[in-house]
């Protein structure tokens, strides 16, 4: 396992919301992540479809550890997402890269599919910003 990705699994662990929903970082180089998430009953709709927020979740997230790849310790500062078909499959695999990127920002594009017996769907991307978060100055 590269150290980046051990970082980046270390990171995940002291998420406790990613924890809550149960997400796995299975990639994590310069430029690029991949993140997947199995899914379980309360990740649906009324439906039986999985959440929008659910998959909105993922590709920020992947989206922020494929910017986080390049910059350090960044946040999400913006991103939108085109749902494309709805979530359904036993699990969801978000992959995401760096567009573009300078000194305290990188632009990432995500793609998140659906996985089932099948193979995979497309069922949404996402373009967003993220951005390099500074160290707090000591207070005097």
């Amino acid at each position: 396992m590269s150290d980046m990705l051990a970082f980046g699994r270390g990171v995940l662990e002291r998420q406790p919301f990613s924890v809550f929903m149960g997400v796995e970082l299975l990639a994590m180089e310069p430029g690029a992540a991949e993140l997947a998430l199995a899914l379980r009953a309360d990740h649906r709709q009324q439906h039986g479809y999985v959440h929008g927020g659910v998959i909105s979740y993922l590709a920020d997230s992947a989206l922020a550890y494929a910017g986080g790849s390049v910059l350090g310790d960044s946040l999400t500062l913006e991103f939108k997402i085109n749902y494309l078909r709805p979530g359904r499959g036993r699990r969801l695999v978000a992959r995401a890269r760096v567009t573009g990127s300078g000194r305290s920002q990188a632009v990432c594009h995500c793609d998140v599919f659906a996985v089932d017996d099948d193979g995979e769907t497309l069922c949404a991307t996402a373009q967003g910003t993220i951005w390099k978060v500074e160290p707090r100055r000591a207070q005097a």
